[in-house]
């Protein structure tokens, strides 16, 4: 196993939660892992995706299960399952939640999207949790976690929204599910 890829064990749990393609035509679907651990080296990376290994196949297809399975909501999915594991293992402190929040400085390039663009893709908010702050133009990360460090829940704002005014928000949306014991 390289760095940035799935193991056995975590594929295993991962499997089947990701569901297999039923298509009868067109082009053979992708492997599954294959896919994921290409979307986990960008994510992990932070490059871009022209600068994909080849190992992962096409830097194209890559990104397009990534889109097609974050609109489907899966990667949610995905989250849901991990926290209600950590949980069930006791993993999850529900006593102290902490919220830190780091500012992220936009590129050059960041502000010159067109005002149109946004037409072809509705589901995006106009300013794409960018800016301007004290700091110059950018995207604040808020991210909440419990006592141990586990990550709970994460927003991306404009560069100018603080801390504790994106609490409660945050707080409102955390889901970790809890399986009921009967």
């Amino acid at each position: 196993m390289k760095r940035h890829e799935v193991g056995e064990e975590e594929w295993a749990f991962l499997d089947p939660l990701i569901p297999k393609s039923e298509a009868k035509t067109g082009r053979p679907p992708r492997d599954r892992r294959q896919m994921l651990d290409g979307i986990l080296w960008i994510l992990s990376t932070g490059a871009q995706r022209r600068d994909l290994p080849e190992r992962f196949g096409p830097w194209e297809t890559v990104y397009g299960y990534f889109r097609k399975w974050r609109a489907d909501g899966l990667l949610d999915s995905i989250i849901d399952a991990l926290h209600l594991r950590l949980d069930q293992q006791g993993k999850i402190d529900w006593d102290l939640w902490c919220i830190d929040g780091t500012s992220v400085r936009g590129t050059r390039s960041a502000a010159g999207a067109s005002k149109k663009s946004t037409a072809c893709h509705p589901e995006e908010p106009s300013d794409h949790g960018l800016g301007r702050s004290r700091g110059g133009f950018g995207t604040k990360i808020h991210l909440l976690v419990d006592g141990n460090g586990m990550p709970l829940e994460v927003e991306a704002t404009a560069g100018r929204a603080h801390d504790s005014k994106r609490l409660e928000p945050i707080l409102k949306k955390v889901h970790v599910k809890q399986k009921r014991v009967r």
